[in-house]
């Protein structure tokens, strides 16, 4: 499964990215409003970041305009893949981009249905929103189950599963079990995963232990 870790937060990003487990990034326009700084020069700095895909969002809703901003945002960077929404201009998108060697993560999916219809039009990435389900009384990981058994069903498709809307650690672990293939996730939500208090508890242990000896590893 790889990691992608969502947002726009280049200090965030480069200190996560140094412990070797960030596979990519997502960012939409709420996480790049955060920042306060320039759409195009946030996308850039991550990009340089990260050596995977990340996902720079569209704002237009009508075919033209997705297509000349995907196109734009494309050429900021190699590893640019262009986030359009489950829309029919959204899906239109993806195919023109798609057969122009352009990745596209095809956002806000919350049905099986929509899932189906990201693959036929090429996409690299569906994302189905977990949490925004589950925040409304749905199973959000029943629908991931979905997609996957769907996908596994037809070699043609090529599109990525990409959970989206992960809130705890335990949306990961099922993500992983259902056989998901990338999960993206808030900044606290990853360092959460690293988190168990046996774990702090037996470093503790061993650390006061090791103190009384009183020895060091290293010559001094």
């Amino acid at each position: 499964m790889k990691f992608f870790v969502d947002t726009a937060d280049t200090s965030e990003i480069a200190d996560l990215a140094a412990t070797g487990l960030v596979d990519g990034v997502t960012t939409n326009p709420s996480l790049v409003m955060k920042s306060g700084r320039p759409m195009r020069e946030v996308i850039g700095e991550i990009c340089a970041l990260v050596e995977g895909p990340v996902s720079a969002e569209v704002t237009a809703v009508d075919y033209d305009a997705m297509v000349k901003e995907g196109r734009y945002l494309a050429e900021i960077a190699e590893n640019v893949c262009v986030k359009v929404p489950l829309t029919m201009p959204g899906l239109k998108t993806c195919k023109t981009l798609s057969k122009a060697g352009i990745k596209v993560n095809v956002t806000l999916c919350f049905s099986a249905a929509q899932a189906i219809l990201a693959a036929k039009a090429g996409a690299t990435f569906v994302s189905p929103f977990v949490g925004r389900l589950d925040d409304i009384g749905e199973d959000g990981m029943r629908l991931i189950a979905d997609i996957v058994t769907i996908y596994d069903q037809y070699d043609h498709f090529r599109t990525e599963v990409l959970v989206a809307s992960v809130r705890h650690p335990m949306h990961v672990v099922a993500a992983a079990q259902l056989g998901a293939d990338v999960v993206t996730l808030p900044p606290d939500v990853m360092r959460k995963l690293a988190q168990h208090p046996l774990t702090d508890k037996g470093l503790a242990a061993f650390l006061a232990d090791w103190q009384k000896t009183g020895q060091s590893i290293l010559p001094s």
